[in-house]
């Protein structure tokens, strides 16, 4: 059996926000209820599992997603757009600038709870 990761709760301030935020910068379908979660269905049959959680019970987190070109191009379009801080390196020292690593193209910003969002064109490790 091939192991796959199927779903992961991510903690947020306001649910609905965080859900939207993501589907809406991610052009994906609007988040979906499940119990007491949003669910963001990404491409690859990963479920985000968005869940209402007071401030102090919510560790910042690191998301990092692998995308197209054109998918980059129009992410990182919709982050200039709404005025969104972001960073070339998840040590937020990089402001306003993407790195270049193995050849693709990345960028860190971050969602209304704070959890840190990558997008990569590559791979790491993949050059």
């Amino acid at each position: 059996m091939t192991i796959k990761l199927n779903h992961t709760i991510v903690r947020s301030r306001d649910q609905r926000e965080a859900a939207t935020f993501l589907a809406e910068m991610f052009d994906l379908p609007a988040p979906k209820p499940f119990g007491p979660f949003l669910d963001v269905e990404l491409g690859n049959e990963v479920t985000l599992a968005f869940l209402d959680a007071a401030a102090d019970d919510i560790s910042a987190q690191h998301y990092a997603f692998l995308v197209s070109d054109a998918e980059f191009d129009a992410i990182f379009a919709r982050i200039q757009t709404r005025g969104l801080d972001f960073w070339a390196d998840p040590g937020r020292t990089q402001k306003r600038r993407i790195n270049r690593h193995d050849g693709g193209r990345g960028v860190y910003f971050q969602d209304p709870s704070g959890h840190l969002l990558e997008i990569i064109t590559q791979p790491y490790g993949s050059e």
